[in-house]
Order: structure tokens, then sequence, then C-alpha cells
């Protein structure tokens, strides 16, 4: 493929909203510069401004790139996780999910909707009652938000071979 266009303005918003870099999802996304532009906005909206605790979004999005064995996500995500404040023992076990989990209740059920959502597509009403019992309405909207925003980025990641 050609090399896309890595300047413009569109390729500035996302320099802008990545701290200065262009990375290698970027570059194949701005290909198709308005749907890249328009994807800025989603994820950055996703990540900045949702009030889902940095920690449950974080895991989430981890959950999404090892079910849907996406490396590159898997990478970019997991130190973010650490600076939310997962511990390494909480990611490893996220990576590898054998033994006793040390995720709280809370983060067990967000990993458990994570994991319907992804697999099945649809989250079981009790579950979904559960994970709304503890973060409210807006927080089960931006929890099934970030999960299914998380699974187009690594589904286009593998399309695209980026890992």
């Amino acid at each position: 493929m050609a090399e896309p266009m890595a300047d413009g303005e569109i390729a500035d918003r996302i320099r802008a909203r990545r701290g200065g870099d262009l990375r290698a999802l970027d570059q194949a996304l701005l290909y198709s510069p308005q749907i890249a532009l328009g994807w800025n906005e989603l994820l950055g909206a996703v990540r900045e401004r949702s009030t889902l605790p940095g920690d449950l979004r974080e895991l989430a999005i981890l959950v999404v790139a090892r079910i849907n064995d996406a490396p590159y996500e898997w990478r970019a995500h997991a130190p973010l996780a650490l600076v939310e404040g997962l511990t390494v023992e909480q990611v490893e076990w996220l990576r590898e999910p054998v033994g006793a989990t040390p995720l709280t209740a809370l983060q067990t059920a967000a990993v458990e909707f994570t994991e319907a959502l992804t697999r099945d597509c649809r989250v079981p009403n009790d579950m979904f009652e559960q994970v709304r019992a503890r973060l409210g309405d807006r927080g089960v909207v931006e929890l099934a938000l970030t999960v299914s925003a998380y699974n187009m980025v690594s589904r286009f990641l593998n399309a695209m071979a980026i890992a």
C-alpha cells in the first residue's frame, strides 16, 4: 500500500490527542481521513471524557485485546492499566486468567461483562443489572461503549495485520 497522508489538519488532530506521534494504527486509519477523524473523536471521548473509572476502562480494553488476540492493543494498554491503578498481578491475571483472581468484585463483574459482550455480542440481563447496580446507568453505558469501541479497534488492528 502507498503511504497515507501523514500531514494536514486531520493528522495534526490525531497527533495532538496522541501527544505528538502517529502510531501504526493512525497511519492505517489515515488512508480514510474522514473516518480517521471520527475514530479519533470517538476514541478520545471513550478514553478521556468518560466517567468510567480508569482501572475498569483499561481492564475492559485488556480483556478485549486478550479475547480478540490483538497484541498491539495489549501492548498499548497494559502500561496504562498500571497507571490507572491495576497491579502487575492483576494485569498478568487478565492476560492469562488461571487460578484465584486478584480482582475486586467490581473488577470481576466488569471482566465478565466484557467477556460476554465480546464473545456473544450481548450481556445477560442479570449480569447487566449487576453491573448497573454498581456503576449506575451512565457507568454501565460507558462500560458497554468502551468494550464495543475497543472491539472495533482490535478487529481493525487484526484486519490490517498491525501486531
